[in-house]
């Protein structure tokens, strides 16, 4: 089996999938994260979690909050990982202006919506959300269950 160079099914590490039911998320923009290395060794590995973190923009740069990468149990020794630490976000200065000024103006939120390796590269696929009203998730549940009920449908006849 060739890998095709579009195929990103297999570099996804993570999906925030509760991020696309809280909030309409408008744009989405890519980042780079700094990361120790055992840190790259739990995302080898899958252990991690983006559901609750969110983006905090201070001082004209970007960081991810309440991320939870689980350090493997053969972690080094000498070192003490801190699981939720805070990570630097590695964006574009004009990127990040041009969050600030959503946030800062239009009341959006930033959060992480997906991780995945670019290569070889973790990156962080943020995104630039305004919330959901309890009325649009049920709507948007509403819209889901028609979609499949519409595939069972079709698929029958």
């Amino acid at each position: 089996m060739v890998k095709k160079k579009g195929d990103a099914a297999g570099n996804t590490i993570i999906l925030n999938k509760k991020a696309r039911f809280d909030f309409f998320i408008e744009e989405r923009y890519e980042a780079g994260i700094a990361l120790e290395g055992w840190e790259v060794k739990s995302l080898r590995a899958g252990r991690t979690q983006i559901q609750d973190s969110y983006i905090l923009l201070k001082d004209g740069e970007a960081f991810l909050f309440g991320a939870l990468i689980t350090p493997l149990p053969t972690a080094s020794t000498h070192s003490h990982p801190d699981p939720q630490r805070t990570r630097k976000l590695l964006m574009h200065r004009r990127e990040i202006n041009k969050l600030i000024g959503h946030v800062e103006r239009k009341g959006y939120t930033v959060i992480p919506t997906a991780m995945y390796w670019k290569k070889g590269k973790v990156k962080l696929e943020i995104g630039l959300a305004k919330g959901k009203q309890a009325h649009d998730k049920r709507q948007s549940e509403k819209d889901r269950d028609w979609q499949r009920e519409k595939q069972r449908i079709l698929k029958s006849h």
